[in-house]
């Protein structure tokens, strides 16, 4: 990819990407002939973001492309968001009453969960060409009608090809396919907000502003999209939304403030398997994007988010009534998932036999998805199992998290 995109720079094929605010909004602008972006806000994350990938993350050629598509692909997306809610005010008139939240640090058995409970009909989700792309083209009303395909599964599909090309691993770290459940991640990336971009490039300074700001802004518009998918999905309003993501453990307040009556869920899982395969993950994406990488400072980095996540969710979860909320360890999920959903089904008070043959298929889905198991060690990213139990104790005791193996697959 990178020798593809040198030789079309060198022969006038391609020029040198964009990575300048002012000319990313002047070509979305352009390219819909629309103007509105809605909240202003998303300038100074914007800005932040497009600051730190310039000094920090040093792209190659094929990462530095990949960034000016990403940045006009979410600005393009705002424009639309907003002609959609002028269209179809309707839209933002759409309840979002009792979502339930599936809450954990990064590799914590949050998406296996989120897909237990996806597949339960009662609930709403988002697939994962809608975290791609969350917003519908022109067009759409025209798919509506049936006159047309939705082309956002397509593009979706071509997207996790190119991915998985540039490094096959992306399969077994995170198996999904255009209509596997998904989380609101790229909802998020609606407003240059939150970790998807620090698993992706090198941008330490972007991670420690946004660890600083109030996420309100961000969560509000991730709530007026889940409003635009659930129209787009035709689907009753009143059915709850099954959310997760590893964003809400720095940002619970936020998330409370947008959706004060929402049922949390939160994963548990020993924090040298979360930090290893969270750093492996990481590592995965940084690599396709950038030719100078270092695995320590990976290691390093997510040893410290691990550690502010589970500080920061703490600090917040001491504020939530007991009855809003309840805990589910990994390793139970893996020893019995039946047993653990049935007692996740009596926090949420419902039945759970309409959803059990769902979730059956789901677990028969996953074991193909997943060709083979994501393996890493701590040792790669210049960890040890006993230097992160020594940080994180606390925090294992606290919610009495079982201990796994020194290696992991996960």
């Amino acid at each position: 990819m990178n020798i593809a995109v040198k030789l079309g720079r060198r022969t006038g094929f391609l020029d040198k990407p964009s990575l300048e605010k002012t000319a990313l909004l002047d070509h979305a602008r352009h390219t819909t002939g629309l103007e509105d972006f809605g909240d202003p806000w998303f300038e100074r994350p914007l800005e932040v973001l497009l600051e730190s990938v310039a000094q920090e993350a040093r792209l190659n050629p094929a990462g530095e492309l990949a960034a000016e598509k990403q940045f006009h692909h979410v600005l393009r997306d705002r424009l639309l968001t907003q002609w959609w809610f002028a269209r179809h005010p309707e839209i933002l008139a759409r309840p979002l009453r009792r979502p339930v939240v599936i809450v954990g640090p990064m590799r914590s058995g949050t998406t296996r969960l989120h897909r237990l409970l996806a597949a339960d009909q009662r609930f709403s989700h988002m697939r994962s060409f809608e975290t791609i792309s969350p917003v519908p083209r022109p067009e759409f009303e025209e798919v509506l009608a049936g006159e047309k395909e939705d082309f956002r599964p397509v593009l979706a599909s071509r997207i996790m090809k190119v991915a998985r090309l540039a490094n096959p691993r992306t399969l077994s770290i995170h198996p999904t396919g255009p209509y596997e459940p998904e989380e609101e991640l790229g909802l998020l990336v609606a407003s240059f907000w939150g970790m998807k971009h620090e698993a992706q490039w090198h941008v330490p300074s972007y991670g420690r502003w946004c660890e600083s700001e109030d996420a309100t802004p961000a969560y509000r518009h991730m709530a007026d999209l889940l409003r635009l998918i659930g129209w787009s999905q035709q689907v009753s309003s009143i059915r709850p939304w099954i959310l997760k993501t590893p964003q809400h453990m720095l940002d619970l307040p936020a998330l409370l403030q947008v959706f004060p009556d929402a049922r949390l869920i939160f994963t548990h899982r020993d924090p040298q398997a979360i930090v290893g395969s969270a750093a492996s993950l990481a590592w995965n994406q940084t690599i396709i994007y950038s030719d100078h990488v270092d695995p320590k400072t990976i290691g390093e980095e997510w040893l410290r988010k691990t550690r502010l996540e589970i500080e920061r969710m703490q600090a917040a979860r001491a504020l939530i009534p007991a009855e809003r909320m309840i805990d589910v360890q990994y390793e139970e999920m893996d020893a019995d998932w039946r047993g653990t959903m049935e007692r996740v089904y009596r926090f949420l008070d419902l039945d759970m036999a309409p959803a059990v043959a769902g979730m059956e298929d789901f677990v028969e889905r996953s074991q193909r998805l997943k060709r083979r198991p994501h393996r890493y060690s701590l040792e790669q990213f210049g960890l040890t199992a006993e230097r992160v139990h020594e940080e994180l104790g606390d925090y294992v005791r606290r919610f009495a998290v079982p201990r796994e193996g020194q290696a992991a697959a996960g």
